[in-house]
């Protein structure tokens, strides 16, 4: 996932403080020709095969993938997507040459094993300061009072109807915050090789804390405990696609997004990019075939009545404009490639997705958010806890929310952003049922608070760490998209 490398989670958060082989041999009519040379035996490695959205192709490349000693994990006939797996180093190309076979890339860079994923530190509780009809750590929420949720919460507090996925590393849902809200008969993992799996125990956190928290700045009730939610009357269900690695490999975006789709969500949260490549490039065809299977999990999804969410990164990358990629492939050694513009980070910019940039409470981009005219959507509250400190009880300009134990604590980034705007779609979709995904976006933008570009150089602490240049008007520009989202319009149906 898209992230400085704090620790080895890819995910779009930083700054967390505190924590409460053989001869080819496919069945007839499949194959045109085996490549010169025998296999070779590698590491175990996990494949998308992209294929014809029906059962007769699936089945076909389903043979093709065990006539060459492969396994099939699971196939996705919706979206035309075998998940399948192999030793055979030669394994991608010579699939490749199957009839009815589109795409073949491999998902991964290492071999499939366990791996460890570093927690965050525990700390003391926020500082609180409540007052009449507040949640006990309400008034350290800044990011609420910043896009109106306070306002927005004496109109509406969002509709059971609506359900949100979080697509991210599982949600406590024995959280005080969070137990009312979460539906475990929606809710799924995916990180059994791309494999939907409900059981309870397979959905909830392991050992990371960010879908916990992202799960909270949606929809943490308003119960008279810890912090109140956007919306916090619409469900959530947890749809784990982060492993113990900390990685979201294709396969996994790949169950998520259909998961969503076959379940009626309204809107999914992605605060992530696909690994192991931080850009997919159309050139490789490995990440061309990971390109082909996502966006095919995420147009279905979209068919079928769900907006999706994205994160924009924290790598203060102006996504207009690539020029080089310095951290993939992440699952191994990562190295400095060259990008363009057609080098894709997953889901962020795929056709349909709001893509969000980050805030502090200044209103001003964080120092972090990467951003670009023309892929931004809209900019949330993120936090920006080194040039942007509120006046809040606790000074802390980072992102307070839910954790895992009945916890709280602060964490800043494009994660955080995130959530706040699939909350904001959440609410609309309440006001709203009858929208589509299309015209949600629409309404999302329309409720937007223009904010321009900042007069001048944009250089936060001088030293040109975090320089950035920003392009476009106040109602469209590469930092803040269509401006800065807004709770209490959303809300507002007469407007």
């Amino acid at each position: 996932m898209r992230v400085p490398r704090i620790s080895r989670t890819r995910y779009a958060a930083v700054g967390l403080v505190l924590a409460t082989a053989g001869a080819l041999a496919l069945p007839a009519g499949t194959a045109v020709a085996a490549p010169s040379g025998d296999s070779t035996t590698g590491p175990l490695l996990s494949y998308v095969v992209n294929t014809k959205a029906n059962h007769g192709q699936v089945q076909k490349a389903e043979q093709a993938v065990r006539s060459l000693g492969g396994t099939v994990v699971y196939s996705y006939e919706q979206v035309g997507v075998v998940i399948a797996r192999s030793t055979d180093t030669k394994f991608a190309e010579k699939l490749r040459l199957a009839k009815g076979v589109e795409s073949v890339g491999a998902s991964r860079t290492k071999g499939i094993t366990a791996a460890d994923q570093g927690k965050a530190e525990v700390a003391a509780e926020p500082v609180g300061a409540a007052t009449d009809g507040q949640e006990p750590y309400e008034p350290n929420q800044w990011d609420m009072r910043q896009i109106g949720v306070d306002k927005a919460h004496k109109l509406s507090l969002g509709s059971r109807n609506v359900t949100v996925g979080v697509l991210d590393s599982g949600i406590d849902a024995k959280h005080e915050d969070l137990a009312a809200n979460v539906d475990a008969s929606q809710s799924v993992s995916c990180i059994d090789g791309g494999k939907p799996n409900t059981d309870w125990n397979a959905w909830q956190p392991t050992n990371s804390d960010h879908g916990t928290h992202v799960a909270g700045t949606i929809a943490a009730a308003k119960n008279g405990k810890g912090v109140v939610g956007i919306a916090p009357n619409v469900k959530l269900a947890a749809v784990k696609v982060v492993d113990d690695g900390g990685f979201i490999y294709p396969e996994y975006a790949v169950c998520g997004f259909v998961w969503a789709g076959e379940h009626g969500f309204k809107v999914t949260n992605n605060s992530y990019y696909v690994d192991p490549w931080m850009f997919n490039c159309p050139n490789d065809k490995d990440q061309a075939a990971i390109s082909d299977a996502v966006r095919k999990a995420v147009a279905f999804s979209q068919r079928k009545g769900v907006l999706n969410v994205a994160a924009a990164g924290n790598e203060n990358i102006d996504l207009a404009h690539k020029t080089t990629d310095v951290s993939s492939p992440d699952d191994t050694t990562p190295g400095t490639r060259p990008v363009t513009n057609n080098c894709l980070s997953l889901p962020t910019e795929l056709p349909g997705v709001i893509a969000v940039s980050a805030v502090g409470v200044n209103g001003d981009k964080s120092y972090y958010s990467s951003y670009g005219k023309g892929v931004v959507t809209v900019a949330a509250p993120g936090g920006d806890a080194r040039y942007q400190i509120p006046n809040t009880p606790d000074k802390n300009g980072r992102i307070l929310s839910t954790l895992p134990g009945n916890k709280y604590g602060y964490m800043q980034g494009t994660s955080m952003a995130t959530p706040h705007t699939t909350g904001v779609v959440a609410l609309l979709a309440s006001t709203f049922p009858w929208a589509s995904p299309d015209e949600l976006t629409e309404l999302l933008t329309n409720q937007a608070e223009s904010h321009p570009c900042p007069t001048g150089e944009y250089n936060p602490g001088g030293a040109g760490q975090w320089k950035a240049t920003c392009e476009g008007g106040a109602d469209d520009n590469g930092f803040y998209g269509a401006g800065i989202i807004n709770a209490e319009k959303a809300v507002q149906w007469w407007r």
